[in-house]
């Protein structure tokens, strides 16, 4: 196991005319769950889809359980499990389907693969939609399934972009829950959210980013302190200039 769980230097990531970002820096321990934040084009899917080698930086580097994204993107997709922001899954196949099929693709031994997917299934409140078509699954209902194809390989790090959008209050504190279970296990989790109260509540720090670039880095509490600020969307609001209800 290597020192740090991620670690990324002078990550650079430019599309033609555009910097998405620009040499950001980070170290993320071993079971920490750290939240990366910030407005629509900031940069967040971008870190996340470099972490999951869907992207190549235009310059700098990031480490993944010492496997570099670039060099060793086969080591790097050994170790993660991602839950994108856009969720891919078939349709016309069942919720319960979809999540067989991808444990299947990691060769998940069928006992341990039917035992965990239905463990997972109770803990995010599917049990009664479970076997229904995908097509017929609300918003809310996609993104709890897309988390657990991705957690169903039972990853040293999960990456996790926007998990709780579009679901309702009740489903969001049943994958926060779960989510504090995963670190309870030692999982590292990257969370990128837009709702400030989400990070506030689960992370052990987080990195705000706006136009690409780092602008603020610690623990909910130390920046709030810092920032003479009651909450996370205080914060957001001072160093970005900008309310959330703007940023997304």
């Amino acid at each position: 196991m290597s020192e740090s769980a991620i670690t990324i230097t002078n990550l650079t990531k430019r599309f033609d005319d555009i910097t998405a970002l620009e040499n950001l820096n980070l170290e993320i321990g071993w079971g920490e769950l750290f939240g990366i934040l910030g407005p629509n084009g900031a940069g967040k899917s971008t870190t996340v889809n470099i972490l999951n080698t869907l992207l190549e930086p235009t310059e700098g580097s990031a480490i993944v359980d010492g496997h570099d994204v670039v060099f060793d993107s086969t080591g790097v997709r050994e170790v993660i499990g991602v839950c994108p922001q856009e969720p891919a899954y078939y349709r016309f196949l069942s919720g319960k389907e979809n999540i067989t099929l991808m444990g299947d693709m990691h060769l998940v031994p069928k006992d341990i693969l039917e035992e965990r997917i239905k463990t997972m299934v109770e803990k995010i409140g599917m049990e009664d939609h479970i076997n229904r078509r995908a097509k017929d699954y609300s918003g809310g209902m996609i993104r709890r399934v897309s988390m657990l194809m991705a957690l169903i390989n039972d990853p040293k790090i999960a990456l996790l972009d926007e998990p709780t959008v579009a679901m309702d209050p009740k489903s969001r504190r049943a994958v926060w829950e779960f989510i504090r279970e995963l670190k309870g296990q030692g999982k590292t989790i990257i969370l990128t959210t837009h709702y400030m109260e989400e990070a506030q509540e689960l992370c052990d720090r987080v990195a705000i980013i706006d136009e690409g670039k780092l602008i603020a880095l610690g623990s909910p509490l130390e920046l709030m302190r810092e920032n003479h600020s009651k909450n996370l969307e205080e914060v957001f609001l001072k160093i970005t200039g900008k309310k959330l209800r703007e940023a997304v």
